[in-house]
């Protein structure tokens, strides 16, 4: 009788600590953090969405046609590896090494269309151009490969090379805490600008 009377009270004892330690932990706690994010970070806590919703800061999109062909009025994304592409569910590199046939073909195959679409040399194309970020969803482009696709967008737009390459400078992103990383562009909010731009 005893023995039963004490399972009992840990039962419940054990019952009970789950309720608080689940409203605690899994209610208050997420209540807690997303109140601050909101308070402190505000675009950051709700996705970093850009102007009416077209897409996030945080993530790579594509700027193709239907068949996946660029769009020449638009500064063109690193390729993506994160399932069809930019699939933010399927986010992941290539995970094939650097000597992988598949990946030196993909390269190559992705360095002459480049040189073809931007009336350039393949040597003149930056790494980025041609391989996934490690998540296959990054949305930067180093400063290199958006200056060597200026000719063609302000060509497609009818607007000076001066002006679009003024443009992309004014959208340098600095290195992480002044030293991390390298100076980049994010694409989405390039393209968003020159939408504006062409808006006005």
């Amino acid at each position: 009788m005893s023995s039963s009377r004490t399972t009992l009270r840990t039962t419940g004892v054990a019952v009970r600590a789950m309720l608080v330690l689940t409203l605690v932990l899994g209610v208050g706690y997420t209540l807690l953090v997303t109140g601050i994010g909101q308070l402190l970070l505000p675009g950051q806590a709700n996705g970093s969405l850009l102007l009416d919703d077209k897409g996030s800061a945080l993530i790579g999109q594509s700027f193709t046609d239907a068949d996946g062909e660029a769009l020449p009025g638009y500064f063109q994304s690193r390729p993506s590896a994160a399932g069809d592409g930019y699939d933010g569910a399927g986010s992941s590199g290539s995970n094939l090494g650097p000597e992988n046939p598949d990946l030196v073909a993909a390269i190559a195959e992705r360095k002459a269309a480049i040189a073809e679409r931007e009336g350039i040399e393949p040597s003149q194309i930056p790494a980025d151009a041609v391989t996934a970020s490690g998540s296959g969803l990054d949305p930067h482009i180093s400063v290199a490969y958006a200056l060597l696709q200026v000719p063609r967008v302000a060509d497609a737009r009818g607007l000076g090379e001066q002006e679009v390459r003024d443009l992309v400078e004014s959208r340098i992103q600095g290195r992480d805490l002044g030293f991390l990383g390298t100076e980049r562009i994010n694409v989405a909010e390039l393209n968003l600008a020159l939408d504006e731009r062409e808006g006005e």
